[in-house]
């Protein structure tokens, strides 16, 4: 099939060959000695023989570092050394040596930094400051073990650190001593600890503890709000978030454990409390927000504290609701708090950064109501999915028993419906920015369409009444998917509420037929404006429906299949004829999906089935007879192939070539005709009709005959037809040919090899795929090469 030329051509070729590439080899060359003494420059410095001189070494640590290290070691070992003089030596001074050496060593400690300060060592003052801070602590210490050794520790420890705080501000603000950093801060810290303690020795219960806590937030927001050194501002940003985060888990405690609407409403005190402070601190921020990355980072803050203060109020007023309502009423209550914290975005005297987050405080209000509602919803929906194989078992009492068929009611589910409709009024009623308002109605709509769903399961409605509701709700979905124009959501709402129907109407014959009717008559009459979705819903529906009559009918499956090949045949009918072009594949593929399921229902019975068979290949013969779907006449073809094979096996035929080859002789004849007619005729097309009727028929019998005369005279056909194919040069004969007798021979050998197989050892299997394996990795590429040799060959074919 290659053309190779004469010796005497092909030396002449290659001699010709090789003068063109020396010729070209001579250009690239002289190209190359120019390019190099035109790059190479024109004179080079000399460079230096010698050793190079080392670098100066790097230090590791600078200046500063090594000062800070040193002064904040020495000030730790002072203070260390303090320690142990107050634990050891203490007790062997007496009261006025006592007095002595803690006036003068605190006094001088307190004293140094501010000549130090004057001389410019700021570093050695802010250590030596320290160490007096430290040491007005352990004189504390001391004076509460030797003074007042009998004071409980909680009323000496409020004491002295309000004393301490006192101290640690008035030394800070001393005139030589304002540019100390330390002094200040320390004092704040010193400032956490008063009213705990005295909440403490006063026993004032948890309530106390906790009023203790956020009162503590609220100085410690003062200070942050109010204060100019950024030290101190840090320090109080830090001690306002964590005491404040402390003493509204504590109060969020307290409500949810409150026992009576007494305690629910002390709590809620506390609770309200708290998110005051966080809004003045919003605001604050919010108002004194300049420009640049501070107003971003301002605004930022703003917005976190306003949505943690909305989200206080709402448990503060929620808890105290749940303490005077049913529980039943405990999620509405928390949910109708946080709508009307949507009242903020009409006060304009609030900062924009404030209103936006009580905005976000009242959606996530909305969005934790909704997750509530959401199992509810779920058990609706899925729940009906247990009469798929309970099917036609008798009508449940009520809405709610078909769909908590295998699942359980969740609690408090009655108040679901109220808390999805009131979220779906503020959806729709609310929402006013034109960005958003296209996706907020669309909420409102699924949400309104949910509360329709659960409501008689909700209400425990009778079951018709339940089944005609969700009815007027798929009915509703598709009316709004046909006349908005984002139809997404509500065609998917009616899709989901379709299935949600169909599947209760299984507990009886009568509703699921009517079911599907009424289905498949709404999804029809959408058709003509969302054809491409709703024409294969009603088709899948039309199978369904189809199934159902012959269930209801008492027929067998294979006589079923007859009734739901009439959906194939109404989508071939209908995809010729839609206007939409976008609906055609779709409604094309429902079709198909019910021809298979047809010619499954048909596979128990082989006359039916084959009769199946031959009608799905009337339809799609019918499909081919269009321009654009020519190619569907191979499926045909393959249909009526099948049918002829199934109903030989149904009249179980041992000869099948007396039937077969009556119909491949006209066939191949018919095929050559048309092939020389038009040489570009595919040989799939002109002979593998024919060939396939007769040769996969007589294989399937030769590997069930027990004699050697039909595989004989089969492996002589396939070669036949092989080299036929090999000689003109068609792929249909070659490659079913091929097929055929390399199956036949397979077959011959089969028995041989079973035998060769036993007497071989375990080991020999293994060891002749791992030579294969080799062997094929070693000649890979060439492997590679014969292929796409062969495929070139094969595509060049017919």
């Amino acid at each position: 099939m290659t053309h190779i030329p004469p010796p005497a051509e092909e030396l002449r070729l290659l001699d010709a060959e090789l003068w063109q590439l020396d010729a070209r080899r001579a250009q690239l060359l002289a190209r190359r000695a120019w390019l190099v003494a035109a790059l190479q420059p024109k004179w080079q410095a000399p460079q230096p023989t010698g050793p190079r001189p080392a670098a100066s070494p790097r230090p590791e640590a600078s200046a500063p570092s090594v000062q800070n290290v040193l002064l904040v070691l020495g000030g730790v070992l002072l203070t260390i050394a303090a320690m142990v003089f107050t634990l050891v030596s203490w007790g062997h001074l007496g009261i006025t040596g006592r007095t002595l050496v803690l006036g003068a060593v605190t006094a001088a400690a307190l004293a140094a930094p501010l000549p130090l300060l004057k001389r410019g060592l700021r570093s050695t003052a802010e250590s030596v400051a320290g160490l007096g801070l430290a040491l007005t602590v352990l004189d504390a210490v001391a004076l509460h073990g030797a003074v007042f050794p009998e004071t409980p520790g909680a009323p000496y420890t409020a004491v002295a650190s309000a004393l301490l705080a006192a101290l640690w501000t008035t030394y800070g603000l001393l005139p030589g001593a304002t540019d100390l950093r330390l002094p200040r801060p320390a004092a704040l810290v010193a400032a956490q600890l008063p009213l705990f303690f005295w909440a403490i020795a006063a026993d004032a219960g948890p309530y106390g503890l906790t009023a203790a806590l956020l009162v503590t937030a609220g100085f410690d927001t003062v200070v942050a709000l109010r204060t100019t050194p950024g030290s101190v501002r840090v320090v109080a940003a830090i001690g306002a978030y964590g005491v404040g985060a402390w003493g509204a888990l504590a109060a969020g405690l307290l409500t949810w454990t409150a026992s009576g609407p007494s305690a629910a409403a002390r709590a809620a005190a506390l609770l309200l409390l708290a998110s005051a402070i966080a809004l003045a601190a919003a605001w604050q921020g919010g108002r004194t927000a300049a420009d640049g990355a501070a107003a971003t980072r301002a605004n930022g803050q703003a917005l976190g504290l306003a949505v943690a203060s909305g989200l206080l109020a709402v448990v503060a007023l929620g808890g105290t609701a749940r303490s005077l309502l049913p529980e039943l009423w405990t999620v509405p209550a928390h949910l109708a708090f946080g709508i009307a914290l949507l009242a903020a975005l009409r006060l304009d005297r609030l900062p924009d950064a404030v209103r936006r987050g009580l905005a976000w405080a009242a959606g996530a209000v909305q969005a934790l109501s909704l997750l509530w509602a959401l199992p509810v919803v779920g058990v609706v929906v899925l729940g009906p999915l247990a009469w798929a194989s309970r099917a036609w078992t008798g009508a449940p009492s009520d809405a709610r028993s078909a769909v908590t068929v295998d699942v359980t009611w969740p609690p408090h589910a009655e108040a679901a419906p109220v808390v999805l409709a009131a979220v779906a009024a503020v959806l729709a009623l609310a929402v006013r920015d034109a960005a958003w308002r296209p996706r907020a109605l669309a909420g409102a709509s699924g949400l309104a369409w949910a509360t329709a769903l659960i409501l008689p399961a909700v209400l425990e409605l009778p079951y018709s009444a339940g089944l005609l509701i969700q009815g007027a709700a798929t009915a509703g979905a598709l009316t709004a998917a046909m006349f908005l124009r984002q139809h997404a959501t509500a065609l998917v709402l009616a899709l989901v509420s379709s299935a949600s129907l169909a599947l209760p109407a299984l507990a009886s014959q009568t509703a699921t037929l009517v079911v599907l009717c009424g289905l498949i008559a709404l999804f029809t009459a959408a058709s003509w404006r969302l054809a491409p979705f709703t024409a294969p819903t009603a088709l899948v529906l039309g199978a369904a429906l189809a199934c159902a009559t012959g269930a209801a009918a008492h027929w067998s499956p294979a006589h079923t299949a007859l009734l739901v090949l009439v959906v194939p045949a109404t989508a071939a009918l209908l995809a010729g004829r839609l206007g939409d072009a976008r609906a055609t594949v779709p409604v094309e593929a429902a079709g198909a999906a019910a021809g298979l399921l047809a010619i499954a229902l048909a596979a128990t019975d082989l006359p039916l089935l084959a009769t199946v068979l031959a009608l799905c290949g009337v339809i799609t013969a019918g499909t081919a007879i269009r321009t654009d779907r020519r190619q569907v006449g191979y499926a045909a073809a393959a249909l009526f192939l099948a049918a002829a094979w199934v109903r030989l096996a149904a009249w179980e035929v041992d000869t099948p070539e007396a039937y077969t080859l009556p119909v491949t002789i006209p066939a191949l004849l018919v095929g050559a005709l048309r092939h020389r007619r038009d040489p570009q005729t595919s040989s799939w097309t002109a002979y593998a009709p024919g060939l396939a009727a007769t040769l996969v028929p007589s294989l399937f019998a030769a590997w069930g005959d027990p004699h050697w005369t039909r595989p004989l005279l089969l492996g002589v056909a396939a070669l036949l037809v092989t080299l036929a194919g090999a000689r003109h040069h068609l792929q249909a004969p070659l490659l079913l040919g091929g097929a055929v007798l390399l199956l036949d021979a397979l077959h011959e050998l089969a028995p041989y090899i079973v035998q060769v197989t036993d007497a071989l050892p375990r080991w020999v299997p293994p060891a002749l795929a791992g030579l294969l394996l080799l062997a094929l990795g070693a000649t890979y590429e060439q492997r590679l090469r014969d292929a796409r040799r062969v495929r070139s060959i094969l595509t060049k074919m017919h």
